[in-house]
């Protein structure tokens, strides 16, 4: 179903409409929370309330960009809210720190899952880098529309994911060698 007809679908009060556009979506606001924030019952919590947000908001909704656009850049918001009402610092010298620590020493791509290895590698990111990889090549969002997610300039999404890249390739070259630098 087109959006466009899904949302006015919502706006008529279609319940079954709103179900759809949560299935359609689901996988997205998904992405965006467990990117930033760590605890598991708050991430659930938070995509439901995101999905809330999403509801009373739609009305507002006017189709300036695409409504995939639209919800991501309400998951990202409320996650980074989240995590400064958790009294963390969400300032632009935390974002650029990075801390990085597999766990398992014996970790390869025979012993783990590859994609699960690289979801642990991304995790270790800092905030900025994970939600520029999550947006670029998990949803395939433009850069524009990152910008638009992120209210960051395009300079410096594309920075970040040039250095996310480079960080995810020194990553993972202990434990799996050259074939991560085909990304």
């Amino acid at each position: 179903m087109e959006d466009k007809a899904l949302v006015l679908d919502v706006l008529k009060g279609d319940q079954w409409a709103f179900r759809r556009l949560i299935d359609k979506y689901q996988r997205l606001v998904v992405h965006m929370v467990t990117r930033l924030v760590d605890d598991d019952r708050d991430r659930e919590e938070l995509c439901q309330d995101v999905f809330v947000k999403v509801y009373e908001s739609l009305s507002a909704f006017k189709f300036d960009a695409k409504l995939s656009t639209w919800i991501a850049t309400i998951a990202y918001r409320m996650a980074v809210n989240h995590l400064r009402k958790r009294n963390r610092k969400v300032e632009e010298q935390d974002l650029e720190m990075v801390h990085f620590s597999v766990g398992h020493e014996d970790l390869s791509v025979e012993t783990a899952d590859y994609a699960t290895f690289i979801h642990s590698l991304i995790a270790q990111m800092p905030l900025n880098y994970r939600t520029v990889l999550t947006l670029y090549y998990l949803e395939g969002f433009s850069y524009p529309e990152i910008v638009q997610v992120t209210e960051m300039p395009e300079g410096t999404v594309k920075n970040y994911l040039f250095r996310a890249k480079q960080k995810l390739r020194t990553l993972s070259e202990p434990y799996i060698g050259k074939e991560i630098h085909d990304l």
